[in-house]
């Protein structure tokens, strides 16, 4: 029983201190909603995260691993948002939104050097986003995630037929996301691809292979259909009334 209690304290924070006070903090002020709560956690969470001027934390935030967050000046984190820091840490830029139900997680493997979550300014990670960073998940600034869309910076080894696959391990190699770039609504990015500069990914395609700077890729695998810089697309004219 003892053995199973440090194991589940060993996933939750990084010493049995820190659980302790960062579930105190959390449980105290976590819940209080409307402004008020925005308010007195932008005041309180100083003590068990590292917040650069003032951050939005909604009611309902879940936070492991607080010591090993950074919040830059004007991030907001949205209802149901759930940040899972270990090993590597998670850094959200400033003026950054995290939204409703999205998860961030890094998981517990202690051994991979390049885990963690980074986050550039001014970018969107949509509702019930899914990204895990084993392998290290880097996007810049300005880039927008639609609702749904899943990153994730780890594959499980299934070569040996006599093992489970569960027993093999896994490879992490990382995924990066340059600055500017759209991934669409429901769009998976699987582990070692970059996403270019300006890049557009559409909605729902399942990216196995790097999108080049200022190019579109669509379907499942997705591949590259348009370079926007020797084939622009057409304005949208929004009528006026």
């Amino acid at each position: 029983m003892l053995e199973q209690v440090n194991l589940y304290l060993s996933r939750q924070s990084s010493s049995v201190g820190r659980y302790v006070w960062e579930q105190v903090v959390q449980t105290v002020v976590g819940w209080i909603p409307g402004i008020i709560g925005i308010g007195v956690r932008a005041l309180a969470y100083r003590a068990i995260m590292r917040i650069d001027g003032v951050a939005a934390i909604e009611d309902g935030v879940r936070i492991r691993f607080a010591d090993q967050v950074h919040l830059g000046r004007g991030v907001y984190l949205d209802h149901g948002v759930y940040l899972h820091a270990c090993p590597g840490g998670i850094s959200i830029g400033p003026e950054s939104y995290v939204m409703k139900n999205a998860i961030l997680h890094v998981y517990n493997f202690r051994d991979l050097p390049h885990a963690g979550i980074r986050i550039g300014a001014r970018s969107l990670i949509g509702e019930a986003c899914i990204l895990r960073g084993q392998g290290g998940i880097t996007i810049g600034n300005d880039v927008f995630l639609a609702p749904l869309v899943q990153m994730l910076a780890v594959n499980h080894v299934y070569h040996d037929t006599t093992r489970p696959i569960s027993l093999q391990g896994i490879t992490c190699q990382g995924i990066t996301v340059e600055d500017g770039a759209w991934i669409g609504g429901g769009a998976i990015i699987l582990d070692g691809v970059r996403i270019g500069k300006n890049a557009v990914v559409g909605a729902g395609a399942v990216v196995t292979r790097d999108v080049p700077d200022y190019c579109v890729a669509v379907g499942n695998p997705a591949r590259i259909v348009r370079d926007l810089r020797s084939q622009p697309l057409e304005p949208v004219k929004i009528p006026v009334y």
